[in-house]
C-alpha cells in the first residue's frame, strides 16, 4: 500500500491527531542526488561490472541531515535507470518516517509535560 493510499485512509477514518504525513516527509527534502556506484567512483579505484546496477539515492533534509536509499538490480537486462531511481528514493524516504516520528513524539511530550 503506498504512502498516499494510507494517508487516504487515514484521512476516511477521521484521525485527525498530530501526525506525520506523506507531503511533511516531501517537505522535509530540501536536495535530492541518484547516481550508479559505478559514477559515484573517482578515477583510479577498481571499477566492476555490478556497480553500474547499484543505484543510491541520498536525500539531504532541510536540517542538513542525510539520508540515503539503494535499489540493486540483479540482473542486467532488467537495469531501468529511472526505475532504480524511483526505488532508491522510496527506500531514502523509508528512513525519514522514522525520523519525523521522533521528532513529533519529543514534541508531543513537551507539550504535554508544560500543560
Amino acid at each position: 500500500m503506498s504512502d498516499t493510499a494510507i494517508e487516504s485512509e487515514i484521512q476516511a477514518k477521521g484521525l485527525t491527531a498530530p501526525r506525520v504525513t506523506p507531503q511533511m516527509i516531501d517537505d522535509a527534502v530540501s536536495a535530492e542526488y541518484s547516481f550508479t556506484a559505478w559514477n559515484a567512483l573517482g578515477e583510479g579505484v577498481p571499477r566492476l561490472e555490478s556497480l553500474k546496477l547499484l543505484t543510491i539515492c541520498v536525500l539531504v533534509l532541510k536540517n542538513g541531515f542525510t539520508v540515503t536509499g539503494e535499489s540493486a538490480c540483479a540482473n542486467p537486462e532488467n537495469f531501468d535507470a529511472e526505475l532504480g531511481h524511483k526505488i532508491a528514493k522510496q527506500h531514502a524516504k523509508d528512513k525519514i518516517w522514522p525520523l519525523m516520528g521522533y521528532a513529533l513524539k519529543s514534541q508531543l511530550i513537551e507539550k504535554a509535560t508544560q500543560a
